[in-house]
């Protein structure tokens, strides 16, 4: 799968913006709901443990604070269908990742969708603004 000539088409299809960071990396701002937009970044990376690429999506949900009690999200986290929560670079992001060779693109759609909206839920959530 070309990963970057999906996500330009997906946005194409969504009224989103499409960006090309570089050959490994691209990013849409997709529409959410409440008329607001989220950024998601759309990875491909070699995972050297296995010896295969993965796609890896990540949205940016809050700056890391002390009084963030983790706990309920992580316990949240276990009803979601391909997110996770991560902390990269001082913030709390919403995570999927799958294997580029056998990933569908109904299925990276569905994964661009919950990434970006999980991302907004919580970001309103834990900050009450629209930030990223």
């Amino acid at each position: 799968m070309d990963l970057t000539a999906f996500m330009k088409k997906y946005a194409d299809q969504i009224g989103g913006q499409f960006t090309q960071y570089d050959p490994s990396h691209s990013i849409i701002i997709m529409p959410v709901s409440g008329n607001r937009f989220q950024t998601v970044i759309g990875t491909v990376r070699k995972n050297e443990l296995y010896n295969r690429n993965l796609i890896t999506l990540n949205s940016k949900v809050c700056t890391i604070k002390s009084s963030l009690d983790y706990k309920p999200l992580l316990e949240q986290a276990a009803y979601f269908n391909y997110c996770r929560f991560v902390v990269n670079e001082n913030h709390l992001q919403i995570e999927a990742v799958a294997a580029m060779d056998t990933t569908h693109e109904s299925t990276l759609t569905e994964m661009l969708q919950e990434v970006a909206n999980l991302a907004d839920q919580y970001e309103l959530k834990l900050t009450d603004s629209d930030i990223h």
